[in-house]
């Protein structure tokens, strides 16, 4: 139980998965801010929250807030973040922080000169089972890594009759896929292996340069839409796919596969790390098991189970072996850490969630990604402020 109050800015996709996890872990949510006042006052009803906030100005003058979730489209995380942390308030913003590393920059300044508390929603590293992995590597279990290979992968843009917000530069970013799904492999490896990436290759790809446009706007993965209701001819300037080739600040070896148009996967994210002993491998589509790889004994399964689970990930595996914990659950984890930290009871330093600082790294690598695929060439990854 933490006792800090909260609101949520966005009523989409996110908003109500922020809310609801918020509320396992005891955390007050004072009321929401949809796209308008109407929005806003359907979602507090639907949601059972005391507040429906006409504007973002009215949450951040609402004194009894001290922190303020984002789960509001792209182009409007940096505004948001920067306002909120003026107005004193931490922040949780979904992924991307921003749309560019200019904006991402600004924002870790100001959180370095408030001293307030911000994170970045990477749910992913909070699966127990991804966190056992990181705690493998902290022991040497796993041995100096010399590969990390992945995907992720979905379906929800495969048709040309699909269409989002996300698709566009304009409102997502000028990587979509990348941005959207491979930041998270990235920062979840990143996370696992201890590893910076240093250095990118990159080859992204546009399967449909023009989409159909429905009358109304789409919420993310609510489905394709039929034939009737796509209208407008949109051209589209962002990757539905890539390759992005991987070099690590210990020499290691990568590659990333990421793609919105592969039939049949709705979420996949994997992830295999090849060490000097040992061999890892993760699926988030079983996400309770861990392959662990051996060359001179058995290969080996580890189910999720707080009893067979290193101590410093025991308490993020909230139920018993043989009680699955899936994507909901990682976001009461990511939170718990989040709030321990504001409340100054977080068992790990640095803290488990990622800061905004490492929020910036992923635009970072966004826009090398980008610049590599324009080039065709290696491009080092330069921090900046």
């Amino acid at each position: 139980m933490f006792d800090i109050k909260t609101a949520i800015a966005g009523a989409g996709f996110m908003g109500p998965a922020h809310t609801e996890a918020l509320r396992r872990i005891g955390v007050t949510v004072t009321g929401i801010l949809g796209v308008d006042p109407e929005e806003s006052l359907k979602a507090a009803d639907r949601l059972g929250l005391p507040k429906a906030y006409k504007d973002f100005k009215e949450m951040l003058n609402d004194v009894e807030v001290e922190v303020i979730h984002l789960t509001t489209p792209n182009k409007l995380h940096f505004s948001m973040a920067r306002e909120a942390l003026k107005a004193g308030k931490h922040v949780l913003c979904e992924k991307p922080l921003a749309m560019t590393a200019k904006e991402s920059g600004e924002l870790v300044q100001i959180v370095r000169e408030t001293g307030l508390k911000a994170g970045v929603n990477y749910n992913m590293r909070f699966y127990p089972l991804c966190l056992q992995a990181r705690e493998m590597v902290i022991q040497g279990t796993v041995g100096t890594l010399h590969s990390i290979t992945g995907s992720y992968v979905q379906d929800w843009l495969l048709f040309p009759t699909d269409y989002n917000w996300r698709v566009l530069a304009s409102e997502g970013g000028a990587v979509r896929a990348v941005g959207d799904i491979g930041t998270h492999w990235m920062d979840l490896v990143q996370h696992i292996s201890g590893l910076r990436i240093s250095e990118v290759f990159a080859d992204l790809h546009t399967v449909h340069p023009v989409r159909k446009r429905p009358k109304g706007e789409v919420e993310t993965f609510s489905g394709r839409i039929t034939d009737d209701r796509a209208t407008d001819d949109i051209r589209i300037d962002t990757e539905d796919c890539g390759s992005v080739l991987l070099h690590f600040d210990n020499g290691a070896r990568g590659n990333l596969w990421v793609s919105q148009a592969t039939a049949g996967r709705k979420n996949c994210l994997k992830f295999e790390l090849a060490g000097e002993k040992k061999s890892v491998f993760w699926n988030s589509e079983s996400p309770n098991e861990i392959w662990l790889g051996d060359r001179m004994q058995a290969n080996a399964i580890l189910m999720k189970d707080p009893s067979l689970l290193s101590d410093p990930v025991r308490p993020y595996a909230g139920y018993p072996g043989g009680h699955n914990e899936g994507y909901p659950d990682t976001f009461k984890q990511c939170f718990t850490s989040f709030y321990s930290d504001i409340a100054g009871k977080q068992p790990a330093l640095p803290p488990l969630y990622a800061t905004f600082e490492q929020g910036h790294h992923e635009i970072v690598l966004c826009e090398a990604i980008l610049e590599s695929h324009r080039t065709g060439k290696w491009v080092k990854i330069s921090e900046s402020y």
